[in-house]
């Protein structure tokens, strides 16, 4: 397998060629001496042409030129194995004399099929080292055959077997033998790469259900705070929701219950009868307090639903009656038009053409519309006392119902303001966005007070329209 880096694998290279080079001629040069120095020399002795010989310098440079071939077999692997296994053939044919030393070029032979089988797959390089093997058995028996056989080519046939026995020994050593070794060293290295690359998508694939564990967490917690938020926006309307009921009940009946009270207390000595009267009108308010109280706890309770029916702008008649105690409050209405008899038909009950108050106003609506109401006579005898009020109803427009209530400016100093005042006009805001009506608040030229409701009509579907 080649390096990852280009310049590094050429370092390899170079470096291989080199210590081939050095070893081939080092053994060549020390070979001869050594063995002529060894007294006990088991077989016959080393014979060698003398060094600087035309044989001798032949032989060297075919062993160079194996070397520096090995330069390229990281680019041409089975080019240079081929090549490096037939320069041998050159001393074989041209310098039979080099005898003993022949040996030596099956080095070479040696380092390129150990860099060809570790740089590329046997089934990609089997030709090659087949071919290789061939050259060096060649080469080798050539050179036996013409080293034995002598000039006279006497015992030519015993010098053929000769020679084809230690081709094939010298090609099962220079190829066979390095072979197994390299591919051994290879199934080894890929083993090793196979299980770091196994352990790398162990970690990968850790990884990755670690990522999505927190990605589900991340989902789960994000959809925890959205519910959170959905429950607190919820909670956020019911309070304010009863925010408001409970400041329409107090701030109609108690304040109302506080008026007559000083009111009693200024007459019991000197109008016993008017006491009286105020007294039932105190009584009347109290037990309008207490149904308002139980229709709102069973409204927040399971068990206790509301039986109480939802106020209604024909409920403000009454409201205007049980306000006129305490302040000198009239009512206005104005009814709308008398229809077509057929039309009446469909939507009125009166039975002379003329439809309903609020006719078309859904309940929500009506109901905000008797709230403001509340809440503007509430504030006109606890802000203006003395003042003259006057409750508008017109149901003349065919789109919309408008509702407004004016007083004019006080004619005794108002007692009843609290530092915390302002929740009543935020309380008919809110009512008025909820059903999308417009609400107006505001002085008028006299010094009085204008609150002035406009509620839509909800639209009447096609088929009551053709009646």
């Amino acid at each position: 397998m080649a390096p990852a880096d280009p310049r590094a694998g050429r370092r390899t290279d170079v470096l291989v060629a080199a210590l081939t080079a050095v070893v081939s001629l080092g053994l060549l040069l020390g070979l001869p001496p050594l063995d002529a120095a060894d007294p006990d020399t088991l077989g016959a002795p080393v014979t060698a042409p003398p060094v600087g010989s035309v044989p001798w310098t032949v032989f060297a440079l075919v062993l160079l030129a194996q070397s520096a071939v090995l330069l390229a077999a990281r680019r041409a692997p089975r080019t240079v194995l081929l090549l490096v296994a037939a320069l041998p053939l050159v001393p074989a044919i041209a310098v039979p004399q080099i005898d003993d030393l022949f040996g030596l070029t099956a080095l070479p032979v040696v380092v390129a099929v150990v860099t060809t089988a570790l740089r590329a797959p046997l089934v990609r390089t089997w030709p090659a080292l087949v071919g290789a093997a061939v050259l060096v058995a060649l080469g080798t028996g050539w050179h036996r055959v013409a080293v034995s056989s002598g000039p006279h080519g006497d015992e030519f046939a015993e010098a053929v077997r000769d020679g084809a026995g230690q081709g094939v020994l010298q090609a099962l050593g220079a190829v066979g033998i390095p072979l197994v070794v390299a591919l051994v060293v290879r199934s080894r290295r890929e083993v090793r790469a196979a299980r770091r690359a196994e352990a790398e998508a162990r970690a990968v694939a850790a990884d990755a259900r670690t990522a999505e564990a927190d990605a589900r967490a991340a989902e789960a917690s994000a959809a925890v705070r959205e519910q959170d938020a959905r429950v607190d926006a919820a909670v956020s309307r019911e309070r304010a929701a009863m925010a408001r009921e409970l400041h329409d009940i107090a701030a109609h009946h108690l304040s109302g219950i506080a008026l007559m009270s000083a009111v009693i207390d200024r007459q019991i000595d000197v109008d016993p009868a008017g006491a009286h009267e105020g007294v039932r009108q105190v009584r009347e308010q109290s037990t309008a307090v207490l149904e308002d109280l139980r229709r709102l706890v069973g409204l927040l309770r399971d068990d206790s639903p509301a039986e109480r029916a939802v106020e209604t702008v024909t409920g403000v008649a009454d409201l205007v009656e049980r306000a006129r105690y305490r302040s000198d409050v009239h009512l206005e209405v104005l009814p709308a038009p008398a229809r077509a008899a057929d039309d009446a038909t469909a939507r009125s009950a009166t039975g002379d053409g003329t439809p309903p108050l609020a006719d078309g106003v859904g309940p929500l609506a009506q109901l905000a519309a008797y709230r403001t109401v509340q809440e503007a006579l509430a504030n006109a005898a606890l802000h203006a006392p003395g003042a003259r009020v006057t409750v508008t109803v017109d149901d003349r427009d065919a789109d919309q119902l408008t509702l407004r209530v004016v007083n004019t400016a006080p004619t005794a100093p108002a007692s009843g303001s609290t530092a915390a005042g302002g929740n009543g006009l935020r309380g008919m805001r809110e009512r008025a966005d909820l059903v999308g009506a417009r609400l107006q608040t505001g002085p008028t030229d006299d010094g009085g007070w204008a609150v002035t409701l406009v509620l839509g009509r909800e639209p009447r579907s096609e088929a009551e329209a053709g009646r």
